[in-house]
C-alpha cells in the first residue's frame, strides 16, 4: 500500500524558515527595546492633558442630567435611561481624581486601567446627548494603551516608593517598546481610518467635487445663524471654488498615507508637521479646535519625547 503520510521536503523547510524569519522580524519591529523614560514622559503628557481637559469640561460633565435627547453610544449603550444626578456628579469627580493619580503615577497598576475605563465611560456618556466629539477619540485610545502598560516604572510616585525600598532602576526593555509602538499605531491608524471613511462615503468625489466646500459653507453658516463663533476666513474662502479640490485631495492623501510615519523619524516629522498644519487649517476655516493634535500630543508617540529638557531633569531627579 502506498504511504500517504505527510512528508516535509526541502520546500517545506524553506517555507517554514521564511515564515519564522518573518514572524521574528515583525516581533522585533512591534516590540523594540525602548527606555522606560519615554513611556513615562508620554504618561505625563497624555495624562496631564486628560486632567486639564476634564477640569475644563467639568461644568459640562456635571450638568449632564435633566436634559432631553439622551441617545447612548458606545459603552453607555447599556443604559436605557440617563443616570441620576448624583451618579453623574460622582463619575465626573472620580474621573478627575483617577486622572491625577494616572498622571503622577500613583498606584498605577490599579489607577492606570481604572482611569482608562472611567475616561472611556465619562466621555462616551458626554457623547450621548446629541453630539459626538470626535476630538476625544485618540485621547481615549492613548489613555487605554498607556493604562495597560508599565508607564509608571520611572518618573512617578510609584517609582519613588520602589527606589526607597531598594528596588533597582529599570533598564531599557521590550516591555516599554511595545506600548510605544501601539501608541504610534493608534495615531496613524486613526488618520488612516478617517481617510478610508471618506472614500467609503464619498468615493473620489471627495477630492474632485464641491463636497468639502459645501461642508465648510454649511458649518460656518449654521454657526453664524446660531450666534456661535464661526470663521470669517472660511466664509470668504467658499467664494473661491477652485481652492477646494486641491485642499480635499491633500487632506485625503495626508490621512491615507499616515502609515508612512512609521518608517522613520524624518518621515514621522514631515508627516506630523503636515498633519498639524491640517488641523490648524481646520481651526482657521471652520473654527473647529482639535486641542490634542494642535498641542502636538497626538504625534508624541512617534518621537523620543524623553529627550525634552523637562523629562531629562525628571529622569535625573532623586527617588
Amino acid at each position: 500500500m502506498k504511504d500517504m503520510s505527510p512528508t516535509t521536503g526541502p520546500e517545506g523547510h524553506g517555507l517554514s524558515d521564511m515564515l519564522s524569519r518573518a514572524a521574528r522580524a515583525v516581533d522585533r519591529w512591534y516590540r523594540p527595546v525602548a527606555p522606560p523614560e519615554r513611556l513615562a514622559a508620554l504618561r505625563l503628557l497624555v495624562g496631564g492633558f486628560a486632567v486639564v481637559y476634564l477640569a475644563a469640561r467639568l461644568p459640562n460633565l456635571l450638568g449632564l442630567h435633566g436634559l432631553g435627547g439622551f441617545r447612548p453610544v458606545g459603552v453607555v449603550s447599556v443604559l436605557a435611561a440617563p443616570l441620576p444626578p448624583a451618579a453623574v456628579i460622582v463619575q465626573a469627580l472620580v474621573a478627575l481624581l483617577l486622572g491625577l493619580a494616572f498622571a503622577v503615577g500613583l498606584a498605577f497598576r490599579v489607577t492606570g486601567p481604572a482611569f482608562a475605563l472611567v475616561l472611556l465611560w465619562v466621555l462616551s456618556y458626554r457623547n450621548a446627548w446629541g453630539m459626538i466629539f470626535h476630538t476625544e477619540n485618540l485621547l481615549v485610545l492613548h489613555v487605554l494603551a498607556l493604562g495597560c502598560s508599565r508607564a509608571a516604572d520611572v518618573g512617578s510616585l510609584d517609582a519613588r516608593r520602589a527606589r526607597r525600598r531598594g528596588a533597582a532602576p529599570p533598564v531599557p526593555s521590550t516591555r516599554y517598546g511595545w506600548p510605544l509602538r501601539l501608541l504610534a499605531l493608534l495615531t496613524v491608524g486613526s488618520y488612516f481610518v478617517a481617510g478610508v471613511a471618506k472614500l467609503r462615503l464619498s468615493g473620489l468625489g471627495w477630492a474632485t467635487s464641491d463636497l468639502l466646500r459645501n461642508y465648510i459653507a454649511y458649518d460656518n453658516l449654521r454657526k453664524h445663524l446660531l450666534g456661535d463663533w464661526y470663521s470669517p476666513l472660511g466664509a470668504w474662502l467658499v467664494g473661491h471654488a477652485w481652492l477646494f479640490p486641491p485642499l480635499a485631495t491633500a487632506s485625503l492623501l495626508l490621512e491615507l498615507l499616515a502609515p508612512v510615519a512609521l518608517l522613520g523619524p524624518r518621515i514621522a516629522r514631515a508627516w506630523s508637521l503636515a498633519a498639524w498644519a491640517f488641523h490648524f487649517g481646520v481651526w482657521a476655516i471652520m473654527a473647529i479646535f482639535f486641542p490634542y493634535p494642535l498641542l502636538g500630543l497626538a504625534f508624541a508617540p512617534l518621537f523620543a519625547v524623553e529627550r525634552l529638557p523637562l523629562f531629562r531633569r525628571l529622569a535625573r531627579a532623586p527617588a
